[in-house]
């Protein structure tokens, strides 16, 4: 899935072992912002949902990303049999290295199930990268022998063994084995040196959550965990992987600046609990904020330009008309369900303006200015005029309506 925006191409470069390894590099249509390197799951290719729904995502945020088939894997060359955790760290530098030598070297490493495992381990050889982001990931690489548990004696008399996983033979070998027991991220965790979030579903159950907790506690900070809720372990749901992705573009903001160097201000964005809304600054822009809707939306407020905002989100009076033009709109589809009536569909144009408050007939306000919101129903479909008529009466009858023109108790204080 390559951005809207954006493009996608296909690209071969030399893997650790000699083979052509087959790639993808999804860009946006303007300069990116950062390059990005993803290494995918155990087995997995670079077109798995998962890795193509965020990379999109990430291209329409301004990111190029390249996502490749490890060697054995996918559309790569060479033969799975004779890889292993090693070769696949190995891998990951290599790509790093065709993007350094194309284009500029990644500075951040994004890693799904295994391949979170194998960007912590090649972290320290990729010394531009000043973040790394897990999803999924085990603690310790010898987490994914328990999907052979029961080829694991075979193995290790006969040196080798074919297995099913996810429903496809693949070649094992005892090199395999012997790579994995030799592996340990502790003491890479511990002196990682760059940002890292961990990304984690706490009912994953491919990969338990108790990795998660290890790796976020061997890590020192900068450090954040994210929980992905009841997500699956690959991401399956579209919604999944856009809202890690969205996560993963705001908390880079903090470390990544325009040109891709290490950002000298940002926050990560603060994630808000259920039925609550935090806006805060992202300390990136003179106006720019993080906008968190439950914890399960991510969105942006900004003013544009003119006003000197950076344009990176809709204003405040944008948000105002949305929620107006949203609620209108739910509501007389709520209101048709509910008594049978078919039409296609309803829009809402809505602008807000400041008028005199002397031409403005049914107002209480006599004097100065008041706020005046322009709205325009649109429904399309073969009513008669008196349905017609009676939808577009239900859309004033909206609770946001209600609220702007009712009496309204905001109240506020200051945290200690």
């Amino acid at each position: 899935m390559a951005s809207a925006s954006g493009n996608s191409e296909k690209i071969t470069f030399t893997g650790s072992q000699g083979d052509a390894l087959a790639a993808r590099l999804d860009r946006p249509a303007g300069a990116p912002r950062a390059f990005v390197l993803w290494a995918h799951c155990f087995t997995c290719t670079k077109d798995i949902f998962a890795a193509s729904r965020v990379a999109g995502r990430l291209t329409d945020s301004g990111f190029a990303v390249l996502r490749f088939d490890f060697t054995g894997l996918g559309a790569s060359e060479g033969e799975f049999a004779n890889t292993n955790f090693s070769s696949n760290v190995d891998d990951l530098v290599a790509a790093a290295d065709w993007l350094r030598s194309e284009h500029e070297a990644p500075a951040l490493l994004i890693g799904h199930s295994l391949g979170g495992a194998a960007v912590l381990a090649a972290a320290e050889r990729v010394p531009e990268a000043v973040g790394v982001c897990t999803i999924g990931a085990p603690a310790d690489p010898g987490h994914v022998a328990h999907l052979f548990t029961d080829a694991v004696a075979d193995i290790e008399a006969e040196g080798e063994a074919e297995v099913l996983l996810s429903g496809r033979p693949f070649r094992i070998r005892k090199q395999f084995l012997d790579d994995l027991a030799a592996q340990s991220l502790d003491d890479r965790l511990g002196h990682l040196k760059k940002a890292l979030l961990v990304m984690h579903a706490p009912r994953d159950a491919t990969v338990g959550i108790e990795n998660a907790t290890a790796i976020f506690t061997a890590a020192r900070h900068p450090k954040s965990f994210i929980s992905l809720d009841d997500a699956d372990h690959l991401l399956s749901r579209k919604a999944d992987a856009v809202y890690a992705a969205d996560i993963i573009a705001a908390w880079a903001s903090r470390f990544i600046a325009a040109n891709g160097d290490a950002a000298a201000a940002g926050f990560p964005p603060v994630i808000a609990g259920p039925d609550e809304v935090i806006v805060a600054e992202t300390g990136t822009g003179r106006f720019t904020q993080h906008v968190s809707v439950g914890g399960r939306h991510l969105l942006r407020a900004d003013e544009p330009p003119g006003v000197g905002g950076a344009d990176e989100g809709p204003t405040p009076y944008d948000f105002l008309l949305t929620a107006l033009g949203a609620c209108k709109a739910m509501t007389v589809r709520m209101y048709a369900n509910r008594k049978g009536i078919d039409f296609d569909r309803i829009s809402v144009t809505l602008s807000h303006d400041k008028v005199h408050a002397e031409d403005c007939e049914h107002c209480e306000t006599r004097e100065g200015k008041i706020d005046r919101i322009s709205v325009e129903i649109g429904i399309d479909g073969d009513l008669d005029a008196e349905t017609r008529q009676r939808l577009y009466e239900i859309a004033d009858k909206c609770p946001v309506h209600r609220t702007l023109q009712g009496e309204i108790w905001i109240e506020s204080n200051l945290k200690d």
